[in-house]
């Protein structure tokens, strides 16, 4: 059983900064890629940043030159800095992750934490 636990979410004005964390524990092998989601009221879910186990990262066009994504591969966690914030950046953000689990046979799975809320006041 793997989990992932996001945090850091919250209550930030217009241009305020927020860094999220999202933490995997459980029988992991290895990560391969994670990332981070958000999905606004009445919308789908879409994909904010993601990042390899090799540290290659992926930004969608909405948040590329505000935000940034890094990981600890030592401590299983991936971090999301967000700056300049906006109100359309209003959501609940969610990290997914693919990892090998440690149990035999070797098997590739997908996880996603429960969500945590950012919401962008102006």
């Amino acid at each position: 059983q793997v989990q992932l636990v996001e945090s850091g979410g919250g209550l930030v004005q217009v241009g305020e900064s927020l860094r999220l964390s999202c933490a995997a524990s459980g029988s992991i092998f290895s990560i391969n890629a994670m990332g981070w989601y958000r999905q606004a009221p009445g919308k789908q879910r879409e994909l904010v940043a993601s990042i390899t186990n090799g540290g290659s990262t992926n930004y969608a066009d909405s948040v590329k030159d505000r935000c940034t994504v890094s990981r600890d591969n030592a401590k299983n966690t991936m971090y999301l800095q967000m700056n300049n914030l906006k109100p359309v950046d209003t959501a609940v953000y969610y990290c997914n992750a693919y990892y090998t689990g440690s149990r035999l046979p070797r098997r590739t799975l997908e996880v996603w934490g429960q969500g945590t809320l950012v919401t962008v006041s102006s």
